[in-house]
């Protein structure tokens, strides 16, 4: 069985297209939906939904998809956000998967159509080939004891995707699926895309030079 944890914070504009996407989805899974504590419809809303698994926590990605991974009882963990898509098959493809793959994410591709986008989405991917450090709207996915001998995500309110993909890096070669997971680009889109790409790069880099991040502007929620 694989454990689908999404955890979502004032998500009722995204999070129906993502679970009714799920629902389509064939093989074992189970759906956990991991509540900060949203202020609109996101709980009930998921609760709509048939066999979905809604639990609170204390707000914050790193804090809520550790909550979820903690509930889940697939041999599988895949962290998906609550605003994006995963590509036809792709929980049959993960259960079909050899046993030496510990771990591993999707190839990735904004809902936007503009140049612009689809250029960043192609920066992005070429970024993973080179590190296999996956971004968290990538879908990550870990076998259960896997995910448990790292430590689960770091207790960081931001980069907690990079720092344990580094960890995972350094133990593993995670697989990157052919398949495209699609994230809402209303973020770039809002913030500005190229706008958005440097901050990106220079938070990156910031990172690699174990400099502080001064500013988690980025980081906010767009809705």
């Amino acid at each position: 069985m694989i454990s689908v944890i999404i955890p979502a914070l004032n998500e009722e504009q995204a999070l129906p297209a993502t679970l009714d996407n799920l629902m389509r989805q064939g093989g074992d899974f189970e759906i956990i939906v991991v509540d900060g504590g949203s202020s609109d419809q996101t709980r009930s809303l998921a609760e709509a939904h048939a066999g979905v698994h809604v639990i609170e926590s204390a707000r914050g990605r790193a804090t809520q998809m550790n909550a979820g991974a903690r509930q889940a009882v697939g041999d599988w963990l895949l962290f998906l956000h609550a605003d994006t898509l995963l590509p036809d098959g792709a929980i049959v493809s993960i259960e079909n998967l050899p046993t030496h793959v510990l771990a591993g994410g999707f190839r990735h591709r904004f809902s936007g159509h503009s140049f612009s986008v689809r250029l960043v989405s192609r920066l992005h991917n070429l970024r993973c080939r080179i590190t296999r450090v996956f971004y968290g709207d990538q879908a990550p996915f870990f076998r259960r004891e896997f995910f448990t001998a790292l430590g689960e995500y770091p207790q960081t309110p931001i980069l907690e995707d990079v720092l344990l993909g580094e960890r995972v890096a350094a133990e593993t070669k995670p697989l990157i699926m052919r398949s495209h997971v699609i994230t809402d680009s209303r973020k770039f889109e809002k913030e500005g895309v190229w706008r958005s790409f440097w901050r990106v790069l220079v938070i990156l880099a910031r990172h690699e030079l174990k400099l502080p991040i001064r500013s988690q502007a980025f980081f906010r929620a767009v809705r």
